[in-house]
Order: structure tokens, then sequence, then C-alpha cells
């Protein structure tokens, strides 16, 4: 499942619902074995549709296609065609090699031969042409600069390949919970590993290269510049986290950070006082002409949310408020806290695309090779600031406003046991 993800330069720093994982062009889960397939920079499909088979219109989409996309690995590509009352056609897309996860399409339209399907919570997207007999669907799948051949066939039950079974649900936690670690190992992260995140799977919550810096800013919702008097090695030294709450069900980002917060007390015997000071912000506004994103298209009760890079400065966010908006921003991306001043409060869908500069990201440095990409591209993306009001319709400014602060008492470095 997709939750609040974020990856960076083939890392993801990960922290919600979903585990960390090697990022891919689509969104890892648990990979199963997957078969053999043509050399790599080639697309594959298994053979079409015998003439034997059920019947099916040669002009017409319904029904189960799949094929091989080859991007450094090769993934078997599942999607399946419907249509709705009304005529529209309806899609969802699996890529099963990297689990069970249905991600439905957004958009899905046949003009004629010309299929075109879009995905935005994975910034996807996927243009073919159907043959004139109705077995194949010859195009390329977008995400990312470079677009990649994805040949699709049709496939019969007979061709059809079988899906991985879904991993079972864990119901949420109680909201009224008030949950602890009760089992939790904390150890030095391995220096080669890449990467930083903060995730829940199965029973487990998890962290990997997290700082104390991370921890306190994800337990409190702060960015490091909120804590106040804290030793040097709360920025260096980095560590894994493997914990079981002591309550049923699977924690929203509220009692993950309830966990955190008692887990800080009790390893690192942390003490700390609030105040509040004024100080160097990132003020997150409307701009002129009024906000541009889409309302969300998730349910209401639907607690999945996503905050993914395909790469640095190219951002998808999935069924947010300002308020979360800016909370990831301040935490994943800029230099300073970031407040959201714009009073909106429905939740949003969209994509956003940037030039980073020098300021961005520092947050991962030591936990993932961060290399900001020259801006000598006259075709590259706007900076974060004018890319934020021409596709959002916001505009994001420094300014000065009082704000909390952790003054820090008194820590230790975390016992392992």
């Amino acid at each position: 499942m997709i939750a609040v993800v974020m990856a960076l330069m083939g890392a993801q720093i990960a922290r919600g619902q979903s585990a960390p994982a090697q990022a891919a062009p689509v969104p890892a889960a648990t990979a199963t074995p997957a078969q053999s397939a043509p050399a790599a920079g080639q697309s594959s499909a298994p053979a079409a549709a015998p003439a034997s088979g059920a019947p099916f219109d040669p002009k017409d989409i319904v029904g189960t296609w799949q094929g091989t996309l080859h991007a450094g690995q090769d993934l078997r590509i599942v999607a399946k065609f419907t249509k709705d009352d009304k005529g529209a056609y309806k899609s969802n897309f699996y890529s099963i090699d990297q689990g069970a996860q249905a991600l439905p399409a957004d958009s899905v339209t046949l003009d004629g031969a010309t299929l075109k399907f879009k995905i935005n919570l994975i910034g996807g997207s996927y243009e073919g042409k159907l043959s004139a007999d109705g077995k194949t669907i010859d195009g390329s799948w977008s995400q990312g600069p470079n677009p990649l051949p994805l040949l699709l066939a049709r496939a019969t039950p007979a061709t059809e390949w079988s899906m991985p079974t879904p991993p079972p649900v864990v119901p949420p936690m109680k909201a009224d919970a008030d949950p602890s670690l009760d089992v939790a190992t904390i150890k030095p992260s391995d220096p080669s590993r890449q990467g930083k995140g903060f995730g829940f799977r199965g029973t487990h919550f998890l962290t990997f290269n997290t700082n104390m810096n991370d921890l306190i800013a994800f337990a409190y919702g702060l960015h490091s510049k909120q804590i106040i008097g804290a030793p040097d090695w709360f920025g260096t030294q980095l560590y894994d986290i493997d914990g079981v709450p002591d309550a049923p069900g699977r924690p929203n980002l509220k009692q993950m950070g309830l966990m955190v917060q008692k887990l800080l007390v009790d390893r690192c015997d942390l003490k700390f006082h609030h105040e509040s000071r004024e100080l160097a912000v990132y003020a997150i506004r409307v701009a002129p002409g009024g906000p541009k994103m889409s309302k969300t298209t998730a349910a209401p009760d639907d607690q999945q949310q996503g905050f993914g890079f395909r790469g640095l400065g190219d951002l998808i966010v999935r069924n947010m408020n300002m308020a979360e908006f800016a909370s990831w921003m301040q935490s994943g991306v800029m230099d300073k806290p970031v407040v959201d001043q714009t009073e909106l409060k429905d939740k949003y869908d969209f994509t956003l695309k940037w030039t980073p500069d020098d300021s961005q990201f520092q947050q991962f440095r030591g936990a993932v090779n961060i290399n900001t990409p020259p801006n000598t591209d006259p075709n590259a993306p706007p900076s974060l600031y004018t890319a934020v009001q021409e596709t959002l319709g916001l505009k994001i400014e420094a300014t000065k406003a009082s704000d909390d602060v952790i003054v820090i008492d008194h820590v230790e470095k975390p016992s392992e046991n």
C-alpha cells in the first residue's frame, strides 16, 4: 500500500503506513520471483490471445493485458480494463513483481486505436496503439524523464499471470489508543545503507538511518531548527529502531509520534521544556488567482496519504491538506520551519516539479547521497518558488513568525536494549 513515502536518488525515505523499500519505476512492495524475459532495453509481452479463445471486440480494450517493463530490473505489468455503466473506461494497474497493490488509473481514454491512461499517485502515464487484430498494444510507459517501451498483450485464462497474494490487512488502531512501544531495539545504522525512513510493517514500527534530530522532529512535528541546546551528536549519529506497539492495530502518524516520544524518555532520558521564539520561517500562502490544486480523489475515510519523490524536485502528493503538506516540506525539503497560512482545509492530490537549490534536502545529507543538479539546462523545471505559484496557485515566502521550540535540558545516547 502507498503511504507517506519519500524517495530520493534511488532510496526511499518513508514515514507512515508502508515500510521502507527500494525505489523503482512503480511503488515497491514485497517482491516475488520474476519470469524470464528478453534482454534489458526491450519490451516484451506474453503470447497474444489465440484465435480459439473467448471472443472479444478487436476495437475494445476491456479485459486483462500484460507485458514486461525493462527498467533496470524486469517488472511484469498487468492492466485490467473495465467499463462503468456510462461506458467510460476504468483501469487498475499492477506491478506484480513488486506486490499485489492495485493502482487505479485517474483517466483512461481510447481514441480510435490510441490508448492513454494516467496514474497521478505515482506520476505515471502510458500511451500506446491498439493493433488491428485487438491482441496487442504497442506503447511507452512514462514515469520520469525517459519513457520506456511497454508492449501489452491481451491475456486469456490460459496465458494470464498469477497475481500475488495481498498481505493481510492490519486494521487501524483505535483512535483513542495511547500506544507505547512494548518491545523495541535500537542499534547503530549500517553505514553502507542509503536512505532514511519511518514506517510500519506488519506489527512492527521501524526506522532506519535516523538521528536524534529526526526522531524528535518526527515525534513532536518540528523542524530541527526548533530544537535548541542539542549536543553535536544529535545530527550525526544514525540509529535503526524496531519496535512492537503495546496496542493492536495500525497506528496513525500521531500515534507513531506518541510512541517515539515515550521511547525517547525511556531510552534516552530526554528532558526538555517548551518556549516560544521568533524564528525565520517559510510561510505557505494563497497566490493571487487562488489555488490550482485538485481536491483528492480519496474517499473521506481513506487515511492513506502520499508524499513521494521520484527524484530531487519531482514530488507526488496524495490526500493531504496544506498543514500536512507544510509539515512534510519542513521535514523533508526546506532548511527552515514551514507554516501553513493558506486557511485551506480541503485535502488535495497534485504533482510538483522544480529544480532544487543547495539549501534544500539538507535533512538527508549523511544518510543519502544527494547531488543537487546544476541549473544549466534551459529546459529544466523552474525554482521551487516559481513552480509552487505556477502549478499550485500558492506561494512560499520567507518571513518571521513566533513558533514553538523545545530546549534540551538533559539527554543521553540511546541504550540499545
